[in-house]
């Protein structure tokens, strides 16, 4: 054996027992998430449901609803309160450390918030005002768009689920206002043994185009779908798991659908405003009397040259003998599906937020959250916005590494 060391005696250099050292992990986080009643007239959605409210307090964290934010989707004071939240007036709610919203906030709303709170709600980019983005920034706070988070999945989660939901309805409405119940020329949108079928035109081979033509087929509707994207179209097929019409979008093709179709459902939807729209006035004019366009391209300016922005009030009006629906939020008219759909998005990303011990460590963790936030600590994070209004913007991963 080697020569023993001179700066180790024997009697130090046994092996002795020592404490086992365990990971400490870091600290879970009790927060306090307030839900304001929506001011929007035409929003009936709530973004948690009783049962995501019932998860949540079991796990420790504390909720505070306005009186009223769930009545327009059926969910009712004593539902929530006896699933654990506390029903409290406006004021009381904004205190909260998480305030959660469907709609985007107000001004009035916005003068309640306080540094470092977190805000999740809409941010309808396009809709937006430079005033409000600056007014949140004044106020220091940490804002979070739902419809750009993503998921593990590289996946925008809720535009998808509200996606899903549009796109089911959209030929649900189609088929009211082809019916003699709204007007329409009497038309049953499907089809019956002896007589042909009536034609769906589906601009847009994405998620409201796909669950749009599922449930258009399951009707016995004859479906066309349009879409600049042939990977899109091929993939759309696959998951429809059978051939169906579909096309580029070649002007002659889809001039010649038009004129056929008993409803044309627009999905399209573009990254930047300017777009040219993809059905012009012309080929409008050149369709069906009595047929109806429904544009879910609204909230980004439609993709039908004749489309304008309607609402609940005022859903429809006409246009070369067309039928037009174009309003912007579609998912509210089936406000408590699309509430329960919001809620399973939204609830296990505020349990993930509880566990890693707040906002900031869940921006450093989950990369999806990350692509969610345009605001940290009152510096604009998002560069879309900062160009749209000419305001500096930082990015969240040199932030991160700031704080």
């Amino acid at each position: 054996m080697g020569e023993k060391s001179p700066y180790f005696p024997m009697s130090q250099t046994h092996l002795l027992p020592r404490e086992e050292m365990l990971e400490t992990g870091r600290r879970k986080k009790k927060v306090t998430i307030g839900i304001p009643k929506d001011s929007s007239t035409f929003e009936n959605r709530v973004p948690l449901t009783p049962q995501g409210v019932e998860l949540l307090t079991e796990n420790g964290h504390t909720i505070y609803l306005e009186s009223g934010a769930g009545d327009r989707s059926h969910f009712f004071d004593h539902d929530f309160s006896e699933c654990g939240a506390i029903i409290s007036k406006k004021t009381e709610v904004f205190k909260a450390d998480i305030i959660l919203k469907v709609s985007a906030l107000t001004s009035e709303e916005i003068d309640f918030l306080q540094p470092n709170q977190v805000v999740i709600s809409l941010l309808h980019m396009y809709n937006q005002s430079r005033e409000t983005i600056q007014h949140l920034m004044d106020k220091r706070v940490n804002a979070i768009g739902f419809e750009i988070l993503k998921d593990a999945f590289d996946c925008f989660p809720v535009v998808r689920s509200m996606s899903e939901i549009e796109g089911a309805a959209s030929v649900m409405i189609a088929s009211e206002y082809l019916s003699k119940a709204f007007n329409g020329k009497g038309v049953l949108l499907g089809g019956v043994t002896g007589i042909s079928p009536s034609e769906l035109v589906i601009l847009g081979a994405g998620t409201a185009g796909e669950f749009a033509a599922r449930a258009a087929l399951g009707l016995g509707a004859t479906v066309k779908v349009f879409d600049n994207s042939y990977h899109k179209l091929r993939e759309l097929e696959r998951n429809l798991g059978q051939r169906i019409f579909t096309s580029v979008l070649h002007p002659q093709s889809l001039t010649k659908a038009l004129q056929s179709a008993d409803a044309v459902i627009g999905s399209l939807r573009y990254l930047q405003r300017g777009h040219t729209f993809m059905v012009s006035e012309e080929q409008v004019s050149q369709m069906k009397k009595g047929s109806i366009i429904i544009d879910l391209s609204m909230d980004q300016g439609g993709c039908i040259e004749t489309s304008k922005c309607t609402n609940y009030d005022r859903p429809t009006f006409n246009k070369h003998g067309v039928i037009h629906y174009c309003v912007p939020n579609i998912a509210s008219r089936v406000s408590k599906t699309a509430s329960i759909a919001l809620s399973n998005i939204f609830t296990p990303i505020l349990l993930r937020l509880g566990e890693v011990g707040g906002i900031q460590n869940l921006i450093k963790e989950e990369v999806g959250v990350s692509h969610g936030i345009y605001i940290y600590k009152g510096i604009l994070t998002n560069d879309l916005i900062g160009n749209r209004f000419n305001i500096p913007s930082k990015d969240i991963g040199l932030l991160m590494a700031a704080f």
